[in-house]
């Protein structure tokens, strides 16, 4: 009998995409084989997404087209789609296994059962109360030049329009011990930044002690030998601390970047979202931020075409983006989510509307890091070089730490490591550089 295969397929976040790479080593370990989605394998896997219908639509797609190659194969779908819709996703012809956003840490061993067994599996069930954090023991190395490291899970904040609390569950924190021996072993696998992410990465800590939190958590990773960056994926507004900032600000290998959820513009739309915060509280953040972190990048996202949201709302959250001058912006058409208050919610927006009003949110978000980008040219900036720009040429491209894309002639010697570059003029959202040397 010869070596198994397995082709695994990501949809959504960058939680997914840690998952997806850490079942792929748990396979590896194994001895299977990976191939790409692609190829004919005897097991695929689909990580799915539910954030908008668009998830749910392209992972159905992803599962057909899968056993459409190869009708012989084990199919295997996990993720939020299928956490929240195990039945729907169960009756798509081809389907073998169900298993939601829990149990994972023996997917190996429940594909090798569902194999013999050949009859539907659905593990999926609900969350209950006082979980823990979910280890899947193997390190998802993926020979890449920044490793993510997932150091949380789950959310109980609830926004209206939000379906992810109810297909991650509660908060659940990794053990800081387990997040410290991960970072050593990737950093001694010959990474030097790591992404930390999570569901509500801000919330570290709070379902395991009250003396521990994300700053603790980074300050402890600062020690570390040969880390020479550490990133946050993305945080809420409401879980940055004064005592956060002021060890963001002391940290010398934290990357100038944060991703902080902004959604709207609007004090009324935002009030229905259920945030939490106000316009003036956001704008007071970024205030403090920028203060204490200078040469920061800020990005963040924003819902276009909330239900309820009229030209006057929209207009104002146009006018904030400039404002508040974000690095850049990720934009989202707003998708009722079944379960969620928004879906039932009167005054839904027209979807032509809500095209144009993502449209108009994109190329701001595109000018904002046109001109973020321009602001950095002349400066000196530490470089984490990443890969060859194209198949030919000496080019590479690297990424600095507030999170802009730099292209300069480079050698392959330097691929993983962070250099230091000057940034000679920049073009549209990139910049251009040379080695300081």
């Amino acid at each position: 009998m010869g070596e198994k295969t397995v082709a695994i397929c990501t949809l959504g976040c960058k939680v997914n995409q840690y998952e997806s790479a850490a079942l792929a080593q748990s396979f590896k370990e194994k001895g299977y084989r990976i191939v790409d989605f692609k190829d004919l394998a005897d097991i695929y896997i689909v990580n799915t997404c539910t954030v908008t219908h668009l998830g749910d639509r392209k992972s159905r797609q992803l599962i057909r087209r899968a056993a459409r190659a190869n009708p012989g194969a084990l199919i295997v779908v996990t993720g939020c789609y299928a956490q929240i819709a195990p039945d729907e996703v169960g009756r798509i012809p081809g389907v073998n296994l169900v298993v939601g956003t829990r149990g994972r840490s023996k997917l190996v061993e429940l594909v090798e059962a569902a194999s013999k067994e050949r009859e539907p599996l659905c593990l999926v069930s609900e969350f209950q109360a006082g979980e823990q954090f979910e280890e899947i023991a193997a390190l998802p190395l993926d020979g890449r030049t920044r490793a993510f490291l997932k150091i949380q899970e789950g959310c109980t904040n609830f926004c209206t329009y939000c379906i992810v609390p109810h297909t991650r569950g509660p908060l659940r924190s990794r053990r800081p011990e387990n997040v410290l021996r991960a970072a050593r072993e990737i950093v001694a696998a010959g990474y030097r930044e790591i992404v930390l992410t999570g569901i509500r990465t801000g919330a570290y800590g709070q379902d395991l002690d009250r003396d521990l939190s994300l700053a603790a958590l980074l300050r402890a990773l600062s020690e570390i030998p040969g880390l020479l960056r550490v990133r946050l994926s993305s945080i809420e507004p409401n879980d940055i601390t004064l005592e956060l900032v002021e060890v963001l600000a002391g940290l010398k290998n934290f990357c100038r970047h944060l991703h902080v959820p902004l959604q709207s513009g609007d004090d009324e739309i935002l009030q229905k979202m259920g945030r939490r915060y106000t316009t003036c509280e956001y704008a007071r953040l970024a205030e403090v931020l920028r203060d204490n972190l200078p040469g920061l990048g800020l990005t963040t996202d924003v819902i276009a075409g909330f239900p309820g949201e009229s030209e006057r709302n929209f207009e104002n959250t146009v006018r904030y983006i400039e404002r508040i001058s974000f690095s850049g912006l990720h934009v989202f058409k707003f998708s009722p989510r079944r379960g969620t208050p928004a879906a039932g919610f009167a005054d839904q927006i027209k979807p032509g509307i809500k095209e144009q009003r993502s449209r108009r949110l994109i190329e701001s978000g595109k000018k904002l890091a046109a001109r973020f980008a321009g602001s950095l040219v002349g400066q000196e900036l530490d470089v984490l070089v990443e890969q060859r720009a194209g198949e030919e040429g000496s080019l590479y491209e690297g990424l600095t730490g507030n999170y802009v894309k730099v292209l300069f002639p480079g050698r392959e010697e330097l691929r993983g490591k962070v250099v230091r570059l000057k940034m000679l003029e920049s073009e549209g959202t990139t910049l251009k550089g040379f080695l300081c040397e």
